[in-house]
């Protein structure tokens, strides 16, 4: 393998293991629409590269509205991901049937920062500051003699 292959499947392992790290977070963020849509628009990219590989097409494990639809599986290095298919793909891609329980992705060692810098970087695109917006557990007024816990001497 050439120098420049080595470094391209390096960076494509790379991105695949920033994919991984963002999708999971996304899984259990109370907002995850900017994390689908970093892996949204980097699984685009990739297939648009060809540095990711449309595999085939599963059975989602989440039914919509009971009613069982297919995700389609893209393989970006060592890492397996779905995304919903468009009608070209439900016409084209061969359906593997029911996803492979057993499979796991392989474990990468990357904060989701790094990860979504990586992610970022790669599709030319700003990450947006996170504005914490103080909540009333967080939030401290001043003491005044209405206090509860105010006691005169």
């Amino acid at each position: 393998m050439k120098g420049s292959e080595l470094m391209m499947t390096n960076h494509t392992e790379q991105i695949g293991q920033a994919l991984f790290v963002v999708n999971r977070h996304a899984k259990t963020a109370i907002d995850p629409s900017f994390l689908y849509q970093l892996k949204k628009e980097t699984m685009n990219k990739l297939l648009k590269e060809q540095k990711a590989v449309k595999v085939g097409l599963h059975f989602s494990n989440n039914p919509k509205n009971s009613k069982q639809h297919s995700v389609m599986l893209i393989k970006v290095g060592d890492y397996y991901f779905h995304l919903p298919p468009s009608k070209e793909d439900m016409k084209q891609l061969e359906h593997l049937g029911k996803l492979d329980e057993s499979y796991r992705n392989p474990r990468p060692n990357l904060s989701l920062n790094k990860a979504k810098n990586i992610l970022a970087h790669y599709i030319n695109r700003k990450i947006p500051k996170n504005k914490v917006k103080p909540t009333s557990a967080f939030h401290r007024s001043p003491i005044s003699n209405h206090s509860r816990f105010f006691h005169k001497k």
